[in-house]
Order: C-alpha cells, then structure tokens, then sequence
C-alpha cells in the first residue's frame, strides 16, 4: 500500500516538465511566424509589385478640342417609289368571245394600236337588219312624201278635202320617226363594234395579260395592263416645313440604289395626310431610263436643330452607370494630364458620329480612342487631332 501511495504522488511532478515544454514550443513558433511576416511584408514593399511606390506611366491618347455649337444640321430621308404616270387595266365593256388577241406582256404599243377583238359576226348580222330597216324606212318616207304632193294637187284642184292632205303628211311625219328609230339601233349596233375591239388609250408596254383567245370575256373584266413607262413619277411625302422650302420646276436628286436620279418637281397638294402627317410631293423623273417602275427612292433634306452640344465619333462615348453614357477629358496642364470622367446626353446620331451634350467645356480635350484602357483619373498624354478630318460636316 506504502508504494502505491508513493506512485500517485510523483505523477504530478512529471507531468510539469511535458507542459513547459509545450509552452515553450508556441513561444518559439510565434517568434518565426512574425519574423516571416515581416520578412514578406518587406519584399512586398521592396519590389512593389501590390504597393506601387511609382506613378503609373501615362498612356497616349488621341483627342479632339471642344468646340461648343448652338445648332447642328441632320438630313432627313423621306422615302417614295417611283410608278408610271399613267397605268391602265383595259378590258370590253360588253362580254362575248376573244375572237383575237394581238398584243402580249412585254410588247410595246403605241396609242391606238388593237389589243383584242371580240366575235363580233352576231353583231354585225345585227347591223345588216337594221341597215335593211334604215332603208326601207326611207322608200316609205320617200313614198308617203310623193303622197302629200299629190293630195296638195288634188286639194288646189278641189277634187279631195284637206283631211286628206293632213293625213298624207301624218304619214310622212311617221316615215321620219321610223327612220330615226332605224338609224339609231344600227349606231347602236355599230357601237358596240367598236367596244368589241380594245385599243391602247396611250403608248406604253403591256405589263399583263389576263386571257386568251377563244376565252369568254366578261363585261368589265380586265384584260390586259398598260403601263405608260415612258413617263415615270416619284410619290414622296414630306413634313409641311420641309416641303414649303422646295420650288416647283426646280431639279432635285433622288437616291436610288447606288446612284442619283434627277427629278423635276411636278406639284405637292399643300394638305396634311392625317394618317402620316406629310404632304405628298410629285416629281417627274428626268430620265425614265435611268430607274425603273417601282423602285424605292429616297429625297434627302437638310434640317437645321437649336440644340446647344457638339459633335464626337461614337468611339467617344463609353457607358455608365444606370444606363447613362460618358465621356473622358484630359484635364491639367503639359506634362500631367489626367482623364476625368463627365456625363452626357445623346441629342442626334448620325452613322458614326454623334452630337452630345452635358459635363464638356469649350477648349476641352476629349479623348477619342483607347477608353478600354483608362480609369478615372488615369494619366495621360493629350494628342490633339483634327476634329474636321474625323467629323465632315461638323456642325
């Protein structure tokens, strides 16, 4: 029992050596941790690669010099399609069967020239008969005329009464309506001949054909398209304003596809279309062979702004925050510019220009290219350019 005591009290006393080692191992790693603390801390410092002790090196950048306008021109475009002055759909008033056609798409035909011809054999049987009527119509007259002659003799002569005479003229007088009435059916009849045949009401191209011969043409129904393609027009619409500056006959360009066609202003109506709110202009095309029917043509107009800005390539322009655009300015002095931010406000873009207005100054610099590369406040070297050569037209 007297050793077993004596173990249990030396525990204790060995234990503590175990501790104060320990303790003393934390000291000493503490110790190193700080040293390479510092120890990196100082490379950090020495090589600056995190802490730059250097200004950072100026970037070259192109700009251009404000100078502020209180107007700026853009160019309108209004659109137009150029059609035919006179375009036609030709067909029989009267139906029957197409007895010929003469005339095919593509063909050129003058005015008066016979594009198809009903079956018009019926009609001129017709004709016949009534000429027949026309003709004996007139023996009768010629009879009952000779008739009233003969009862004026004989009434001088007191051989027959004036009742006679009235009603040998009452005869006479009849002859006449039935000569008229003859007379009128077979112009009638010759009438419709003649709208048994259609004709070209003006020289132009057949632009369609709707049958054949030996088809039964309706009343009314088209048979062929007639396009006077010799004098084209361009149907334009303008605003009001726009339209008051131009002049009748005077000679404007119109673009079309890659070129411009001269054309002469006809006339404008002078009223407001209530749908598109523009005034519709007429302008003949010079020269008919220069465009065709239905192509698209453009009129440009200048109109001029009252808007306080200036012009800038879109270049320029970098986006901000909350969907607003911004431009950078070298600010200060030679030798130490720096690119401020200002924010502007996008009045008119014209293709790859622009006209702001907002955070600019006249005599600024305003920096045109290389915005990827630049912060607020990054270092610069301004290199002027002239704001001519990039902006032609500059307003």
């Amino acid at each position: 029992m007297g050793e077993h005591a004596q173990d249990y009290e030396m525990a204790p006393q060995e234990a503590r050596p175990t501790f104060w080692k320990g303790l003393i191992f934390l000291f000493v790693l503490a110790i190193i941790m700080a040293i390479l603390a510092v120890f990196v801390l100082q490379n950090r410092s020495v090589d600056g690669p995190l802490v730059p002790s250097e200004r950072p090196v100026p970037i070259s950048v192109e700009t251009v010099r404000v100078n502020l306008g209180s107007t700026f021109q853009v160019e309108e475009k209004f659109t137009g399609i150029v059609a035919a002055r006179r375009s036609s759909q030709l067909g029989f008033p009267g139906g029957g069967r197409i007895a010929s056609i003469r005339a095919d798409i593509g063909d050129r035909v003058e005015t008066g020239d016979t594009l198809a011809v009903l079956d018009t054999r019926s009609l001129q049987a017709q004709l016949k008969s009534a000429n027949a009527v026309v003709a004996e119509a007139e023996a009768a007259l010629a009879l009952a005329q000779t008739t009233v002659d003969r009862q004026i003799t004989l009434l001088e002569k007191g051989h027959v009464s004036s009742q006679r005479v009235d009603e040998a003229r009452a005869q006479a007088n009849s002859s006449y309506a039935r000569i008229d009435a003859a007379k009128a059916n077979a112009d009638a009849l010759r009438v419709q001949i003649d709208l048994a045949r259609i004709t070209a009401p003006f020289s132009g191209t057949i632009t369609a054909r709707m049958a054949d011969e030996g088809a039964i043409a309706n009343p009314g129904a088209p048979l062929f398209e007639l396009v006077e393609n010799d004098v084209l027009e361009a149907r334009i619409g303008l605003t009001a304003v726009l339209a008051d500056t131009l002049e009748i006959g005077e000679t404007y360009d119109l673009i079309a596809g890659q070129g411009t066609v001269p054309a002469t202003l006809r006339s404008m109506t002078g009223i407001i279309d209530a749908n598109n709110r523009t005034v519709t202009t007429l302008f003949d095309i010079v020269d008919p062979n220069s465009v065709a029917a239905g192509a698209v043509v453009r009129l440009g107009m200048e109109r001029e702004i009252t808007e306080p800005g200036l012009w800038l390539p879109v270049s320029a322009l970098t986006e901000a925050e909350r969907g607003l655009w911004s431009i950078y300015v070298a600010r200060g002095s030679s030798g130490d510019w720096i690119a401020e931010p200002g924010i502007v406000e996008i009045i008119h873009q014209d293709g790859d220009r622009i006209y702001v207005r907002g955070a600019v100054r006249d005599g600024d610099r305003v920096i045109i290219d290389g915005l990827q590369r630049i912060t607020p406040g990054q270092p610069v070297t301004p290199v002027e350019v002239s704001s001519a050569g990039l902006l032609p037209g500059n307003g």
